[in-house]
């Protein structure tokens, strides 16, 4: 999914120049003057700037209100220490059919540092890891010298011995990979662990099955909150998903709770694809509610005549079915 959206992903860096202030710093060491910390303020694209910080605001914080304005700078603040992962392979099982037999690894990415309460696993076959290498090879062929991918073997690939041997070497593998930052970061790491689980629920969502489809996206947005904390506009497309299938399996609160949450993302990086088909469900669902939606309407309208005829027509629901299609 992350190549879906990868024209908004460059919004998740700032610039930084000669005597700018970042994250509330002076660039320049010498200097006595004190800096206050700045509020998120406009740039002119949201394809502008490099850097490893948090992203810019995509439009003046005046449009934010307190509650989103003190979220960012809590996320600006937790940008400073990323949140460190670990892999680990529990279990394994062997999966025999007609004319194939595979050995699949239940993978579990497990936040360090505190409880992690949201312990998601997946599963992956070899194949799967031996694709995501190569795939990394074509971009990062220099920073994998180092790093070792285990090998099939002639013989004995699904014996007990060769299977645990294989199963930790795919564990030290995966934290190889995310200890080096500009693959930790790569749309094909991150694909790894998401991208099967998200066409599923997809293709769920598309023939009708909305609890089946919520239940596989829920799994996959934590997932993607750990790995994503760089740049957490990746999250919108689930979260727009998760709020389309709530909406439909009449859960109209979770659905509301669920659109503020991505409505910010919107704001903050210029997401005018996703911004008015989400405004325009959260103006139905809290119409439902009883809730005052009179600020949501008039950024709604201002929202489509700003873009001047070139706000997307289909609704949350037509622009989340697209995906993977």
């Amino acid at each position: 999914m992350a190549e879906n959206i990868a024209s908004e992903q460059a919004s998740c860096h700032v610039e930084q120049g000669v005597g700018t202030t970042v994250l509330g710093r002076p660039s320049q060491p010498h200097s006595n003057i004190a800096i206050r910390k700045p509020i998120p303020k406009p740039f002119s694209s949201p394809h502008q700037g490099q850097g490893d910080t948090l992203g810019q605001s995509a439009e003046s914080s005046s449009c934010m209100t307190t509650r989103e304005l003190q979220q960012y700078w809590k996320e600006v603040k937790s940008n400073r220490k990323p949140v460190k992962l670990l892999f680990e392979i529990p279990s394994t099982r062997t999966v025999e059919q007609a004319l194939s037999r595979f050995v699949v690894y239940e993978i579990v990415v497990i936040k360090s540092g505190s409880y992690d309460s949201k312990q998601v696993s997946i599963e992956r076959r070899y194949s799967d890891f031996e694709r995501l290498h190569q795939q990394l090879l074509q971009e990062f062929s220099e920073e994998l010298e180092e790093v070792t991918f285990p090998r099939k073997r002639l013989t004995g690939n699904f014996s007990e011995e060769n299977i645990t041997e294989r199963r930790t070497a795919f564990k030290d593998y995966l934290a190889q990979l995310y200890a080096i930052r500009c693959i930790r970061r790569a749309p094909p790491f991150l694909d790894f662990f998401t991208k099967s689980e998200l066409q599923t629920a997809h293709g769920c969502l598309r023939g009708g099955h909305y609890g089946r489809a919520l239940e596989i996206l829920q799994r996959a947005l934590d997932l993607q909150e750990k790995l994503t904390q760089h740049c957490p506009v990746l999250l919108v497309p689930t979260l727009c998903a998760v709020m389309v299938c709530q909406r439909d399996l009449d859960q109209p609160r979770e659905a509301f709770a669920t659109g503020q949450r991505a409505l910010p993302l919107t704001r903050r990086y210029g997401l005018h694809k996703y911004r008015c088909p989400l405004l325009a469900m959260l103006v139905d669902v809290g119409y439902q509610l009883g809730q005052h939606i009179a600020h949501l309407q008039e950024e709604l309208t201002k929202e489509k005549d700003s873009q001047r005829g070139l706000v997307s027509q289909l609704s949350l629901k037509e622009l989340v079915v697209q995906e993977f299609t």
